[in-house]
């Protein structure tokens, strides 16, 4: 059974997801390289959205909680195109955001943009989405260099259960039919989502075979669990049994149009 992952353990994965990034970019001979997973960007473009991305989330964490909106980093002008200049300038860039988290703790109030889902509005639940925007993008600078790297287990576990608090849960009503979708992963552990009009909420399911029938399942690794929900592979990467049109409605629905 992997365990759930605490403050200081998102820290320390987010330093070592940022140094597997720092590496796979490291080795390109061409920053003008395209990331087949993020269309229309360059290695050097996503290198740039890492860098600045992380300074603004530690500019809005050291803001602290009455913050109105997300803060702007020091400075608008993009990173370094030099090699070592880049490296240096995102080195420094993710020890701005764990120096701020560290000084905030993970249960203070923090401006995020997913107010209305289960996800609180803490810079822990900051920290946690952090690491797993950073461990994807990993994922995409590997893959654009050729040398693509599965997350590590804990990770993408951990992947798939933000993603599903923090983007799959909504008071918005579900426009569709009402259906309850299960996620199983090979290593262990479940969740279920209920969609209904009174929105979507999330449950991590401790016995699946007392819960009952789901009328729609995806069923894989937690690898390509995470990924097919961060639409870096296809859904079909994975099992799914049940109503398929459900999966299909999910990828389609933003709650915030």
């Amino acid at each position: 059974m992997h365990r759930s992952l605490d403050f200081a353990d998102l820290l320390e994965l987010i330093d070592e997801r940022s140094a597997a990034f720092r590496a796979a970019i490291a080795t390109t001979p061409d920053f003008d390289v395209p990331v087949p997973t993020c269309p229309g960007w360059t290695l050097l473009d996503l290198t740039h959205h890492i860098g600045q991305g992380r300074r603004a989330w530690a500019a809005t964490v050291a803001a602290g909680p009455d913050a109105a909106g997300k803060s702007s980093p020091d400075g608008t002008a993009p990173g370094p195109e030099d090699r070592q200049l880049l490296l240096d300038w995102l080195s420094e860039s993710t020890q701005r955001m764990l120096d701020a988290l560290r000084v905030a703790g993970p249960d203070r109030g923090c401006w995020t943009w997913w107010g209305r889902s289960q996800t609180p509005q803490t810079c822990g639940a900051v920290a946690r989405h952090q690491l797993h925007e950073v461990a994807v993008h990993t994922y995409d600078a590997q893959l654009a260099v050729g040398d693509p790297q599965p997350l590590p287990v804990d990770v993408a576990l951990d992947g798939v259960e933000e993603f599903l608090f923090t983007v799959g849960t909504t008071t918005v009503p579900w426009p569709h039919e009402p259906a309850v979708v299960d996620y199983h992963a090979d290593e262990g552990r479940s969740w279920r989502n209920w969609l209904s009009g009174d929105g979507a909420r999330v449950a991590r399911l401790d016995d699946p075979a007392a819960a009952g029938p789901a009328d729609a399942t995806a069923r894989g690794s937690a690898h390509d669990l995470a990924l097919s929900l961060y639409g870096r592979i296809p859904l079909d990467a994975v099992q799914l049994d049940g109503r398929r049109e459900v999966f299909d409605q999910l990828m389609e629905w933003d709650p915030n149009e």
